[in-house]
């Protein structure tokens, strides 16, 4: 090869080097306690918190679900994400199952043995959220997971808030970013009043919190995500992203800290809007005062079409990532349980 020729594959090869994205660090250990572990989510990552919850029962002891549906509402097929989020919104498409054959679902992979078995919920809190103005996931959906839960959590530990006129958002009112209360459009985060849903739904899982803080003095800590997945090959079969993050206030540098686990929605990752859903969701404000970590698992856009097709970044509760993606087996439940054992061990 002349040297013109070398010269310029160096300038090439140097150029996709600066460009390319560092390797996050690995997830440190933070010795956090296992007890009272929570979950919650927006739309898919409302799907993503009721699969965790149900899944690993015998850990998670709470969820708030904002705009999410039942579990295996979807049962392996996209078509039926249309009525599972909009009960009766279309004939084109599968009618929502009845509740007792996601109930049986349940029982019968807790009693294979493939979930925690169900019956733990009894011992769980459960905090729901539907918006009136909510076309994406409606309160018919909502309901269906209300009537899910009915089947194991006592009512006086189920509480189902209603925001009249909200959209599809998560609703807090201290998000720069944040739309009106009746929009549903990106970042997906609403201001309703003086409505807080990380606060509300914290305080119902966690019992009574101390004020929030203004400004987080806590770290966002970025971290590499394919370490649980089993490599770069795999997080694209799951459809992680290559980074996640975790927030760690002050208090929890030293260890002891509850873990919550808070999963974005569809079109709210990180590679979409930076840093606004670990931002600003408002979870940080309340971590700070409370003892509380928070984890930020994200998901990726993919379209590997058939293998993954996920051009929203949604947490897979119809089965992109595998018929097992509700089970304890499954790839997205299987890397966030291992998170969690990561930030649970001894620093």
């Amino acid at each position: 090869m002349n040297p013109r020729r070398l010269h310029c594959l160096f300038l090439l090869l140097t150029v996709a080097s600066a460009c390319a994205e560092p390797t996050p660090p690995p997830l440190p250990p933070l010795g956090a306690s296992e007890e009272m572990l929570t979950v919650s989510g927006l739309s898919s990552g409302g799907y993503m918190a009721v699969q965790m919850q149900v899944a690993h029962s015998a850990l998670v002891r709470g969820a708030g679900i904002l705009a999410g549906g039942a579990y295996y509402c979807a049962r392996n097929n996209v078509a039926n994400t249309v009525n599972c989020m909009a009960p009766g919104s279309s004939s084109l498409y599968p009618p929502v199952p009845p509740v007792s054959r996601l109930i049986d679902e349940a029982e019968q992979q807790g009693h294979l043995g493939q979930i925690d078995p169900p019956t733990n919920l009894a011992q769980h809190k459960v905090w729901l959220l539907s918006g009136s103005g909510d076309q994406t996931v409606t309160t018919q959906a909502v309901d269906l997971l209300r009537n899910f839960y009915r089947r194991w959590v006592p009512e006086s530990a189920l509480v189902y808030a209603h925001v009249p006129t909200a959209g599809h958002a998560l609703i807090q009112p201290d998000a720069p970013d944040a739309n009106d209360c009746p929009v549903t459009a990106s970042p997906y985060i609403n201001r309703c009043g003086e409505f807080d849903a990380p606060g509300r739904l914290l305080a119902h899982l966690l019992g009574p919190l101390q004020p929030k803080n203004e400004s987080p003095q806590g770290r966002i800590v970025p971290f590499s995500q394919h370490e649980f997945t089993g490599g770069t090959s795999d997080s694209r079969l799951s459809g992680l992203a290559k980074t996640g993050y975790v927030y760690v206030p002050p208090a929890c540098e030293q260890g002891g800290c509850r873990v919550h686990v808070a999963f974005h929605g569809c079109q709210q990752q990180a590679e979409r809007l930076g840093m606004v859903f670990v931002e600003e969701s408002g979870y940080n404000r309340w971590a700070d005062s409370n003892r509380l970590i928070v984890l930020y698992p994200q998901i990726a856009t993919q379209s590997f079409w058939p293998s993954v097709f996920n051009p929203k970044a949604c947490w897979d509760w119809w089965g992109y990532s595998g018929v097992d993606y509700h089970l304890r087996s499954g790839r997205q439940i299987a890397a966030v349980k291992a998170m969690i054992d990561r930030l649970t061990s001894p620093r």
